[in-house]
């Protein structure tokens, strides 16, 4: 899989979401087996550039490369001079967002909203690829709503402005993220263009990846949503997609070990409050997949500093723990039975 003058790792892609994947969570997943990231979006508008929260959502220091900004706007000027800013800046490839579905977003004829006006399209992307000397790629999705399924006429327009790759959402602007996915149109832009496509859109699992690379015969995936709080659902995915056997889920003491490292990296770079805060709806997402997980959530949302976070976290993962050993040795006693010899069940399946 290239971008460009990039060979990457793998074809399973980390999706940008705002608010999400920043540089800790896209190290995380890199180092959990995905191939490459993208940042969250960024405003193209230059008086949007120095917030604290614009500054933190580009940088990508120690974070393994290539390092891709998505800028997001709607005119082609100041399209083309966000991405010079932010090659300046080290970017290595330059992502433009004419995807994202808010209502804030579209408002501003930015976004998925694009997509009404192809010729802006064309533009927007004709400014930004001539601006900058490295790759541009385009996340988009199938069109503005389902009978206006213009995915198709996009990506020969990309084609033909110098677009490097696409990633296609099988979803329009009305879908929002309601309903499920589709990929046929995601097969008829594969089909199309010669230059790599992605596909996005409810791949959840390791089967579900496997059923969307055959219906698209795309040449990579994007994983979003599943990802949040299951980073290792890329290595997961690829061993399924390598050997076509499931991987073994995580223990405990390694999702403990992973969502330890996550906080850790995460504290670092937002620091105390910052980083207390932005923490929880991570927390969140990692308990929603463990056995009593809303009694994490709620210690760890009254938390009001990195210690007590995390010492809530070891807590609670040292009580899981040993609840999961006391388990195991009453199992042992019923088969072994109180005298020490096997009892009539281990018998009783010896036989």
């Amino acid at each position: 899989m290239r971008v460009g003058p990039y060979l990457l790792p793998n074809n399973l892609v980390l999706a940008p979401m705002a608010g999400i994947t920043d540089r800790p969570f896209r190290q995380l997943c890199k180092k959990l087996g995905a191939g490459y990231a993208v940042s969250e979006m960024a405003a193209a508008n230059p008086l949007l550039r120095d917030t604290l929260k614009s500054r933190k959502r580009i940088i990508h220091d120690g974070e393994s490369g290539p390092h891709a900004i998505q800028i997001v706007g709607s005119v082609p000027a100041i399209m083309a001079d966000s991405a010079r800013y932010h090659v300046d800046q080290g970017a290595d490839i330059i992502d433009i967002n004419m995807g994202c579905p808010a209502k804030k977003v579209c408002n501003n004829w930015c976004g998925s909203a694009l997509l009404q006006n192809e010729s802006l399209v064309g533009q927007i992307l004709d400014a930004v690829v001539h601006a900058v000397p490295v790759p541009v790629t385009l996340k988009f999705r199938t069109g503005w709503d389902r009978s206006h399924i213009n995915a198709p006429a996009i990506a020969k327009i990309a084609e033909s402005a110098g677009i490097a790759m696409l990633t296609l959402h099988g979803r329009t602007r009305a879908d929002g993220y309601r309903g499920e996915a589709e990929y046929a149109t995601i097969a008829e832009v594969k089909s199309l263009v010669s230059i790599p496509v992605v596909a996005n859109g409810d791949i959840d699992s390791p089967q579900k990846a496997k059923t969307v690379l055959d219906k698209t015969g795309a040449d990579a995936l994007m994983i979003g949503r599943a990802a949040r709080g299951r980073p290792w659902i890329f290595r997961e995915i690829g061993h399924f997609l390598q050997y076509g056997t499931p991987l073994l889920p995580p223990s405990l003491q390694e999702i403990w070990q992973i969502l330890r490292e996550h906080l850790e990296d995460h504290y670092a770079f937002y620091g105390e409050t910052l980083g207390v805060r932005n923490a929880r709806k991570h927390i969140g997402w990692y308990a929603g997949n463990l056995p009593d997980g809303e009694k994490l959530r709620q210690k760890t949302n009254m938390a009001d500093t990195c210690e007590k976070q995390i010492n809530e976290v070891d807590r609670f993962f040292m009580s899981l723990l040993e609840r999961d050993e006391r388990l195991q040795y009453q199992h042992s006693r019923i088969r072994i039975g109180s005298t020490g010899r096997p009892g009539a069940a281990a018998i009783g399946n010896a036989t």
